[in-house]
């Protein structure tokens, strides 16, 4: 009967994982950002990151398989395949050094670097058959379908000093107590902004310190007085306002899922003020401003504020060199400040042997420990989970700080497993509340259906 309901369950994930298949960069698509990416805004050489909040992988030309330079190590080691999705040649390449340092310096383990293309069908197809990488890339939304599926083994007796994980990632990878897998690196959302635009409409830039009300004035003041310039760029996408709904106070259920709380006092405020953005014409979305994404529209001078993550700085850097721009926390609402974290981990499968286990958790201890992460990091093209990176990190990348200064306020991106068609509802609602079709309390009311249909399934 074990038996069984394992089977069953893989095959449920199966299913989940094809239904799922969001929350990383995308190259095409309103209101989808193309590859994420960290970098200096001054001096950003990173094209590349692997975490944001909607979308579908990079895919590139094809799967990237690299046995790495040290072929000599691997005759007499134990093999191990690292699978993740492919993403740019910089993160690719720079992986792959990492690999290569690891396996140089443990020569009982050779681990093979395999980034492919359609990542979730292939995970789902190594899972149910059996034959599952050693280790695999896992984002924070999809960890509830695995864990539910028995696919995991807990990384928590294997952890390497976890308590130096910013907490809000480690919760991330953490469920019914238990951590399940290592934050590999992060992305979070915050205020980009255009100083020579704010100088031109006579408004100070943002700071740290900025309430909803300071954005608000802002962006009107800008929207009524540099012609074809929105004050913001705002996108229809519950990624992005998930942000102010815990800047408001408000949340989507409480803790274990017994309540649904999207549809109240604090959630319908966070929603007006976020519509009423666009409705007063202070901010506009991407599509009205002819661009596939806010980064687009934030490139090309058409909003001078974006609601982005790290991803952002190295589409600046690639396709709009010359603009001057710079990032603050995001404004704080009624309940303070608030941000989200999306990160991914390196989960190990529950089904290899544990000899197996014990080298693969020994090459998750090194990518995420103190010195490969900082290997990993130091290009640029992601953020450090561990708080003792931090100042090593922020002397190199001073511009992006309060990215990384996020973390301390961030919210995990995870729901219950099922919850894709809560954000698609949300968002596909969203849209409609902008153009004044719906209004907010008709979108909270379908997100409060949605949700309590998702629970009871």
């Amino acid at each position: 009967m074990k038996g069984n309901y394992k089977a069953f369950a893989l095959a449920l994930f199966s299913m989940l994982l094809l239904l799922f298949a969001a929350c990383r960069p995308s190259t095409s698509g309103n209101n989808q950002a193309p590859a994420a990416g960290t970098g200096n805004t001054g001096q950003a050489t990173a094209t590349a990151q692997t975490t944001e909040p909607a979308g579908t992988t990079i895919t590139g030309t094809g799967a990237v398989t690299n046995t790495g330079s040290q072929a000599g190590n691997a005759a007499n080691a134990m093999q191990l395949q690292l699978m993740g999705w492919a993403s740019s040649d910089a993160e690719n390449t720079r992986l792959q050094e990492v690999i290569d340092q690891f396996n140089q310096s443990h020569p009982n383990i050779h681990v093979t670097l395999n980034l492919v293309p359609t990542y979730d069908e292939k995970l789902q197809a190594s899972l149910a058959g059996g034959s599952p990488p050693d280790v695999f890339y896992i984002d924070s939304l999809k960890l509830p379908d695995l864990v539910a599926a028995n696919a995991l083994e807990p990384y928590q007796s294997h952890a390497d000093n976890p308590d130096d994980f910013y907490p809000s990632l480690r919760q991330a990878f953490t469920l019914n107590g238990t951590f399940w897998c290592p934050p590999k690196d992060f992305s979070t959302l915050a205020l980009e902004y255009n100083p020579d635009i704010f100088q031109k409409a006579g408004v100070a830039v943002p700071t740290d310190q900025w309430t909803w009300d300071d954005m608000q004035k802002a962006a009107t003041t800008i929207s009524q007085k540099v012609s074809g310039v929105k004050g913001l760029v705002l996108s229809a996408d519950f990624a992005r306002f998930i942000a102010f709904l815990y800047q408001g106070g408000g949340s989507v259920a409480n803790e274990d899922y017994s309540q649904i709380t999207i549809n109240n006092d604090q959630a319908r405020a966070a929603l007006t003020y976020y519509v009423n953005l666009v409705q007063s014409g202070a901010a506009a979305t991407p599509a009205n401003l002819n661009s596939g994404w806010a980064g687009e529209a934030f490139g090309k001078g058409l909003a001078a504020m974006a609601v982005e993550g790290n991803w952002i700085v190295p589409f600046l850097h690639d396709t709009y060199p010359d603009l001057k721009w710079n990032v603050v926390k995001l404004p704080a609402g009624p309940a303070g400040q608030a941000s989200m974290a999306f990160t991914v981990c390196y989960g190990v499968p529950a089904s290899i042997s544990n000899d197996r286990k014990t080298a693969a958790f020994e090459v998750v201890n090194y990518l995420t420990g103190a010195e490969g992460m900082q290997r990993w990091t130091d290009l640029g093209l992601a953020m450090p989970t561990r708080a003792s990176l931090r100042d090593h990190w922020v002397q190199q990348f001073p511009n992006l700080q309060p990215f990384l200064d996020s973390a301390d306020i961030a919210h995990p991106w995870q729901f219950r497993p099922g919850f894709q068609d809560f954000i698609d509802t949300f968002g596909s609602d969203l849209d409609q509340a902008f153009s004044g079709t719906m209004t907010p309390e008709d979108v909270l009311n379908d997100a409060e259906s949605t949700a309590k249909e998702i629970i009871a399934r």
